[in-house]
């Protein structure tokens, strides 16, 4: 596997888990702890917009 490929699946995983962790914070947690469910799927979004803006740079 090349660097492009690793960063694909590294994006492609950290999608995944932000969207598990927005359903977990939509339909399991209706407290605060939601909220803090939700601010981390959204560092995992920006964090995987990194990834993908990385690929062929690196």
């Amino acid at each position: 596997m090349n660097k492009n490929k690793i960063l694909a699946f590294a994006t492609i995983l950290m999608i995944v888990i932000g969207l598990i962790l927005l359903a977990l914070a939509a339909f399991r947690y209706d407290d605060i702890a939601g909220w803090g469910f939700a601010s981390v799927a959204l560092g995992f979004f920006a964090n995987a917009w990194v990834f993908n803006a990385l690929k062929g740079r690196v």
